[in-house]
């Protein structure tokens, strides 16, 4: 009597002559199965089209296919551009999301959060809320106790932290040293809100460049906004009233630095013979302002990618070897992309 019903694994196992753990190792990409072996069982899955239950294979293997994330700030481009990546990348993998969007942050929730996520059998976290004023300091006491992977996003560089971040410093470097090797000696800085890490890293690249070109910084040459387009405006009004000799400007993103070219241009300002400017992110509209805005691309989208990546692989290592995986500091080198408005 011939059989009827689903292919099952114990039908692989007979028909490729193995035993049925061995079917399972090549199911979970076990490393311990012979070349041969492992082409000779997908072959036999391939003739039975014998497709393994996810639910089943989840459980034996202890995991979810599940991800935490943490973010915020997601009206913002940045933000909002990294979690595309992540969400992009982890459905390619085959993972689903946990998402957690903080309003704001206090480090006394940080526990109820990680508890939330391990309550949902989540296999790893990926962090990508900006490190704000001091809410990284809960790592030193928190983070030892995790025995699930985390990796951050956009943050300085801790010991035993895995962090993929864009190099903002050398970014705001290139732009600033652009406009100077441009001709112009009074270039001034609208600062996003200094209680981010990129904002002060931003900063930071501004002043360097232009102390190592011999030209001077002072506090009437910068001020700052909160990255939106409105407060770009308040702070550029700002800026030109205490700095009237400024001819060039790097603006801490691009969302500012739209408000900036408006403003200039409804001044009398020609741009960029009067005020050169700069942005920073590399928005696709940016191309399309006028004039089009010079600025310093950052792969966004790229950095959730590889911030995916690397938790997998992170997982992976800690379920098949059960080893401590290596902490890495991964840098995305920014391009900057010189448009009319420089």
């Amino acid at each position: 009597m011939a059989k009827t019903g689903k292919t099952t694994i114990y039908d692989v196992a007979e028909k490729a002559g193995v035993s049925r753990q061995t079917v399972s190792r090549v199911l979970n990409n076990r490393q311990d199965v012979s070349v041969e072996t492992r082409k000779r069982v997908k072959q036999v899955m391939a003739e039975l089209n014998y497709q393994p239950n996810a639910v089943a294979q989840s459980l034996s293997r202890h995991k979810s296919y599940l991800f935490g994330v943490v973010t915020a700030g997601l009206k913002y481009f940045g933000p909002s551009r990294t979690l595309s990546g992540i969400t992009n990348k982890a459905e390619e993998l085959g993972y689903g999301l946990l998402l957690k969007e903080l309003e704001s942050f206090n480090s006394t929730n940080v526990i109820p959060l990680l508890h939330w996520f391990k309550s949902h059998q989540a296999d790893g976290i990926i962090w990508a809320a900006p490190e704000i004023e001091d809410n990284r300091k809960w790592l030193t006491d928190v983070f030892p106790l995790i025995d699930i992977p985390i990796i951050f996003l956009t943050m300085e560089e801790q010991k035993d932290v895995t962090i993929v971040t864009t190099d903002n410093f050398s970014g705001a470097k290139a732009a600033v040293e652009h406009l100077i090797h441009s001709g112009h000696k009074h270039i001034g800085h609208i600062a996003g809100p200094l209680s981010w890490w990129e904002a002060r890293q931003r900063k930071g690249g501004w002043e360097t460049a232009l102390t190592e070109h011999g030209l001077g910084v002072n506090e009437r040459m910068w001020t700052q906004g909160n990255w939106s387009s409105k407060s770009g405006k308040i702070a550029f009004l700002e800026l030109v009233e205490k700095y009237p000799e400024m001819d060039a400007i790097f603006v801490g993103n691009d969302q500012m630095a739209l408000s900036v070219l408006q403003s200039s241009l409804e001044m009398g300002k020609k741009i960029p013979q009067d005020l050169a400017v700069i942005g920073f992110d590399g928005m696709p509209e940016s191309e399309f302002y006028c004039p089009s805005l010079s600025t310093v691309y950052q792969n966004q989208d790229e950095l959730g990618r590889i911030a995916v990546a690397e938790l997998v692989s992170q997982t992976e290592e800690n379920y098949l070897e059960n080893k401590i995986v290596e902490p890495k500091y991964i840098t995305i080198q920014p391009e900057l992309i010189i448009r009319q408005s420089s």
